[in-house]
C-alpha cells in the first residue's frame, strides 16, 4: 500500500505540473456562485481522495460512486465549467486550449490487479448551463484497444494530463495524453484523438496516425490511437514537447530480453515522437540521432521532495509562469 500511495502522489504531482492550461475565466462566476462551488468542492474532497487513498476495496467503490453523483450535482450549477475545482488534487481537470471543454478524469484501484478510469467531458455553453459527456471506460474488455474508433460509451480510459489543439481543413484536431495504471506490474501511457462529429458528440480516435518512414513499425500501420506499455517502476516521459512541436516519448526496451513481456520493459536511452505533418501524426523512429546521456534530455521538472511529498514551492513558481505564459 506505500508504494502504491507513493507512486499516485508521484502520479499526481505530474499531472499538477502539466495542467497548465487553465482558462482565465474565473471573472464570470459571481461572489455568491463562487461561495456555493466552494461548498460544493469541500464536500467532494473526502471522496476524491478515498477513490485514491481508500484502504479496502468496498470504501473505494462507494466513495466513487459517492463522487459521482455529488460532482454532477455541482456541475448543474449555472456556470459550473468556469468554477476549476482546484482542490481536488486527485481528479484531473484539464481544458482544451480553446476553452471548448474541459477533461475530468480519474482512476479507481478495484483490487490489486483492476484498475477502473472514470470520466466526463464537459462542453462549455453559452449560457453557462451543462452539457456533459459521461465516459465509460470498456478497456477491460477489449483484446485490440489501438484499432477502433469509438464513442464515448465505449472509451479506452485514461487519467489525461496534456491536450494538443491541431486543425486539418478548419476541423480541430485535439491530441490527448493520458496515464493508465494498467496491472500490478505494468503501465501505459496513451495517445488519443478526440474530435466532435456533425452533431456536436465526441468521437476518439480516427486515422491521424502515420508510419510512413518506419518499416520497423509497419504493424502498425492501421492503429487509430497509440499507446506505450513499461514496466512499473520504470520512468517514461511520454509528453508534447512546444519547442519542437512533437510529442516526444522513450524509446522501450526489454531489460531481460523478453521482448512479450510488457512488463519488462525500461527506456533505453533513446526517444521517438510524433510530428504533425500533412493532418497526420508521423512516428519519427528518432527524435535525436544521438544516445543522450543522464540529464542531457530537458526531463520534466521534478515535483516532489525528497521524502515523497509535493514540493510546494515548485508547484507555485509552474503556476505563476504558466499563468504568465496565458497572459502573453
Amino acid at each position: 500500500m506505500y508504494l502504491f500511495k507513493k507512486t499516485v502522489v508521484a502520479f499526481i504531482a505530474f499531472v499538477l505540473f502539466t495542467l497548465y492550461n487553465q482558462p482565465l475565466h474565473a471573472q464570470v462566476l459571481t461572489a455568491p456562485e463562487k461561495k456555493e462551488f466552494k461548498m460544493r468542492e469541500d464536500s467532494l474532497r473526502p471522496f476524491a481522495d478515498k477513490i485514491v487513498f481508500g484502504e479496502d476495496p468496498g470504501q473505494r467503490l462507494k466513495s466513487d460512486s459517492t463522487f459521482n453523483r455529488m460532482l454532477v450535482r455541482a456541475l448543474l450549477l449555472k456556470n459550473s465549467f468556469y468554477y476549476p475545482f482546484d482542490s481536488l488534487q486527485t481528479i484531473s481537470r484539464l481544458y482544451a486550449p480553446d476553452s471548448a471543454f474541459r477533461l475530468i478524469t480519474w482512476q479507481m484501484k478495484k483490487d490489486e490487479y483492476i484498475y477502473l478510469q472514470r470520466g466526463a467531458i464537459q462542453m462549455r455553453t453559452a449560457d453557462g448551463s451543462l452539457k456533459l459527456f459521461g465516459l465509460h471506460d470498456v478497456s477491460m474488455f477489449t483484446a485490440k484497444p489501438r484499432d477502433s474508433v469509438r464513442d464515448v460509451r465505449h472509451w479506452i480510459g485514461a487519467v489525461y494530463y496534456r491536450i494538443v489543439l491541431k486543425t486539418i481543413n478548419g476541423k480541430k484536431i485535439y491530441t490527448l495524453l493520458g496515464f493508465d495504471d494498467y496491472t500490478i506490474s505494468s503501465n501505459k501511457k496513451w495517445m488519443e484523438v478526440l474530435t466532435f462529429n456533425d452533431r456536436g458528440e465526441p468521437v476518439f480516435g480516427g486515422p491521424y496516425f502515420s508510419f510512413k518512414d518506419d518499416s520497423a513499425k509497419a504493424a502498425k500501420l492501421n492503429v487509430v490511437r497509440f499507446n506505450i506499455e513499461y514496466k512499473k517502476e520504470a520512468n517514461t516521459r511520454f509528453n508534447y514537447d512546444p519547442e519542437l512541436d512533437m510529442i516526444v516519448f522513450d524509446e522501450l526496451t526489454s531489460e531481460s530480453d523478453e521482448p512479450d513481456r510488457k512488463s519488462t520493459f525500461v527506456p533505453d536511452g533513446d526517444f521517438e515522437g510524433f510530428k504533425w505533418e500533412d493532418g497526420k501524426w508521423l512516428h519519427v523512429p528518432k527524435v535525436f540521432n544521438f544516445s543522450l546521456k543522464d540529464g542531457q534530455f530537458p526531463q520534466d521538472e521534478k515535483l516532489l521532495d525528497e521524502s515523497g511529498g509535493i514540493n510546494e514551492d515548485k508547484l507555485k513558481q509552474q503556476s505563476d509562469k504558466n499563468i504568465q505564459k496565458k497572459k502573453k
